[in-house]
């Protein structure tokens, strides 16, 4: 009996299990599916900040994970199509499988940019579905996030009531932060900048940037000292008032062409993680906001 009873007590001061384990290809779906799902969700992520999120090796660790996962989210518009189909077919899930319950990309949620008209190798890596890199604009989080939690009620219908609870709580928040964002940034607007990749096409659309130019001569191409040189007379043209570049890049050549054309390079987190500030969505955009507007002073 006084085993029992023993027994009784520790299970109900252990905290429950998360309920739904869910296995995200880069840091701001995980990062999003912890906000709206709280302690029924295990979230984790495949990639870093720091990574590029192109070109990452499908690791054994990755597989175990994915193994076991009931919701898997990525950008999607083939930004991982040099991993994830090997990690699919290694883990053997049937769970998360295109076409599944399971399975959820975030770019087909949102409009997509840059969709070409003419998918062609010899202009770089373009991606045929258009950019993926949708998460840079936090209105684009908003709608992914819907589509989310109605995707954690469906697998976890006994916690329904507390993801949309969340849900909701969470869009409230967050569109608040939304019009935070584009107060602070309103003298942003119009600003030229030059990007390294173009990583950053949702944020410079949404703030009303102005791309005047990118450090690689294509989509994926590293750039060249040539195509530095000439970025160097074009901005002596057409000024920019930042060079843009992400967490995972190389700077030498956004530091080279900031030496050379006398325009601030700016590193930008690429997404949660990206620095020390970037420490989830809310502090991501905060900080991403703050060091272009120290960037235009």
């Amino acid at each position: 009996m006084r085993i029992a009873i023993a027994l009784l007590f520790v299970l109900a001061s252990t905290p429950a299990l998360a309920r739904v384990n869910v296995f995200a290809c880069e840091p701001e779906w995980a990062a999003l599916a912890q906000e709206l799902g709280g302690n029924d969700v295990s979230a984790v992520s495949a990639t870093t900040a720091l990574q590029d999120p192109h070109r990452i090796e499908a690791r054994p660790s990755l597989i175990a994970r994915l193994r076991n996962a009931d919701l898997l989210i990525c950008s999607g518009a083939q930004l991982e199509i040099g991993w994830l189909p090997v990690l699919l077919s290694q883990a053997g899930n049937s769970r998360v499988q295109p076409g599944t319950q399971g399975y959820l990309e975030a770019s087909q949620l949102v409009e997509r940019l840059e969709v070409p008209q003419v998918v062609d190798r010899s202009q770089g890596d373009v991606h045929p579905g258009g950019n993926p890199h949708v998460h840079t604009d936090p209105r684009n989080i908003a709608k992914v996030g819907a589509a989310l939690a109605g995707r954690l009620a469906a697998l976890d219908p006994g916690h329904a009531p507390a993801y949309r609870s969340r849900a909701a709580e969470f869009d409230k928040r967050w569109q608040a932060a939304i019009a935070r964002w584009e107060a602070q940034a309103a003298p942003l607007r119009g600003a030229p900048v030059v990007e390294h990749h173009k990583a950053f096409s949702y944020l410079v659309r949404w703030l009303g940037l102005r791309e005047v130019g990118t450090l690689e001569p294509k989509p994926g191409i590293p750039p060249t000292t040539q195509h530095l040189v000439e970025l160097v007379e074009q901005m002596k043209r057409e000024p920019a008032r930042m060079i843009l570049y992400s967490s995972y890049d190389d700077p030498r050549a956004a530091q080279f062409l900031a030496q050379k054309s006398g325009v601030p390079a700016v590193m930008l987190p690429f997404t949660v993680g990206g620095s020390d500030r970037a420490k989830d969505l809310y502090g991501y955009f905060d900080d991403v906001i703050a060091r272009l507007l120290g960037a235009a002073k």
